[in-house]
């Protein structure tokens, strides 16, 4: 790419203007990268050609299109149809909307729900761009009203969100702190139902940690810059309680900064690869190794790492890590598969771009983009059946359970029980989930707890897994992801061969 061209064909459209800011950001690395690889003048100069013919169509429509334009539209039209055309799900352009929040709906001091969001930017009448939670924040408006990941908000106190842009839908979730607002959620593909949420200052910490009984735990919901640092603050806090084994919760951790899961794994791993990055432009080329003085946990404690398929990204990356070194055994459901690194810059107008830049790679050398990665052993909820869903449903749209609770506002475990045990009588639903219905009711008034042994079936394999098996064992027997992956292609070898006789 010619990074003088804008020089010589110097324009004062607002338009172009942008387009030169933008190709300038993105033409930094990639005119390095050419030049060291030595682009062929051929490509050059079908690139100076397509340039021009951009630049051209921008003039041809703005002088003879039948009704005046917006150049703010042609701009953003030509950015989000370049990062489209990549095919890249997470290389995309971000209107100023989008940018400010980053699918974060509350952030600052100001009003919130508490949930992570996203939106797609493309709404077709076979998939509505309906508003998609990534992650409810913990003790949040919308945590303790038992909102999950990959539920859909479907209307926003009656609006359509399929209708809406990102920035709409900001502007209806956040609002003065007390006040409330009403979310119509989906869940799974019939199960639909109002929540009543009272807005209110969010704060998100990204790690919560304490004892169940000699087992430290750990749980995760984000990588920041001060996540390593806390974690820290954790293991020290186990290594004087006395702790004998470890657990670390990474589900519904959307990811991060991959600096913090390296900390994090190097606090684990004493030594060899925790990730490398790959990519076509050298300097993204990384191999971050452990470092045994940074090591601060005994390789005789035994680890467990919760997952799920919200764990993406730089859980991924910590998961892969503790795997592939048979540091940790991991149970729960196979993660979300998301390995690769992405850039957001930021450009003239407060909106701005993120684009992928390489892929990771655990320690045994794979990456797991659109793969995730297996557990050890697989622990998973059972669905609802069609009865089930519809009873769920009902019950989440009345406010039975509230007003017991508000009557009754000193509920114990017991009293929680045999109130589910009445509920069941006329809602057919799992005495546990039923139970965990009116938990989150109690604790709307209460600090959130750190873990519900009561409901989470993950949770307690991993402690029956300290309690009553032989780790060491286990351990033996867990595959890296490279001979998952060898183990996989054998197997489809045979399966091929198999077909072909048949």
């Amino acid at each position: 790419m010619d990074r003088n061209l804008f020089s010589v064909k110097a324009v004062k459209n607002a338009f172009v203007m942008a387009a030169e800011l933008l190709l300038l950001t993105i033409g930094a690395s990639q005119c390095f990268a050419q030049s060291q690889s030595g682009t062929s003048s051929v490509r050059s100069v079908k690139e100076r050609q397509y340039l021009e013919i951009i630049n051209s169509l921008y003039y041809y429509i703005q002088q003879n299109y039948v009704e005046d334009v917006d150049p703010e539209v042609l701009y953003q039209g030509a950015l989000r149809g370049m990062l489209q055309s990549l095919d890249d799900p997470y290389s995309l352009y971000m209107p100023k909307e989008d940018w400010r929040s980053i699918s974060d709906t509350t952030t600052g001091s100001f009003g919130g729900v508490g949930l992570s969001i996203t939106k797609s930017a493309e709404s077709t009448p076979d998939k509505p761009a309906y508003v998609e939670v990534a992650q409810p924040i913990d003790d949040s408006p919308g945590a303790r009203a038992g909102i999950q990941p990959g539920d859909k908000i479907i209307k926003i106190d009656g609006v359509d969100t399929s209708t809406i842009t990102m920035n709409d839908v900001l502007g209806k979730l956040r609002g003065t702190v007390g006040e409330p607002v009403t979310v119509t959620i989906r869940r799974g593909k019939n199960m639909e139902f109002d929540c009543t949420l009272v807005r209110a200052i969010i704060e998100n910490p990204t790690v919560k940690y304490g004892m169940i009984r000699d087992t430290g735990y750990i749980r995760i919901s984000e990588f920041s810059t001060t996540t390593a640092a806390h974690v820290q603050e954790a293991l020290d806090s186990f290594k004087k309680d006395g702790y004998t084994s470890l657990i670390i919760d990474l589900r519904n951790n959307g990811g991060g900064l991959l600096s913090a899961a390296v900390d994090i794994g190097d606090k684990f791993i004493d030594n060899g690869t925790i990730v490398a990055t790959k990519s076509r432009i050298s300097y993204e080329n990384t191999v971050y190794t452990a470092s045994s003085r940074k090591t601060t946990v005994d390789k005789n404690i035994p680890l467990v790492v919760l997952v799920n398929r919200a764990s993406a990204s730089a859980s991924e990356i910590l998961a892969g890590a503790l795997k592939d070194t048979r540091r940790a055994y991991l149970v729960g459901e196979r993660t979300f598969g998301k390995g690769s690194v992405q850039v957001p810059t930021q450009l003239i107008d407060d909106d701005g771009f993120k684009i992928t830049v390489a892929k990771y790679y655990s320690p045994s050398d794979v990456n797991i983009d659109k793969i995730g990665i297996p557990p050890d052993r697989e622990v998973k909820y059972a669905d609802f059946t069609d009865e089930e869903e519809k009873a769920y449903a009902a019950l989440m749209e009345s406010d039975e359970v509230a007003a017991y609770v508000e009557e009754h506002p000193d509920l114990t475990e017991d009293d929680i029980g045999a109130y589910a045990v009445r509920l069941q009588e006329k809602y057919n639903v799992d005495l546990r989930i039923l139970r965990k219905v009116v938990r989150n009711e109690v604790d709307r008034t209460r600090p959130s707890r750190l873990y519900d042994l009561d409901y989470d079936l993950p949770l307690n394999a991993a402690l029956d897994i300290f309690r009553s098996e032989n780790f060491k064992a286990l351990m033996a027997k867990a595959k890296t992801l490279k001979e998952i992956q060898s183990a996989d292609s054998v197997a489809q070898a045979s399966g091929s061969v198999s077909a072909k006789k048949n």
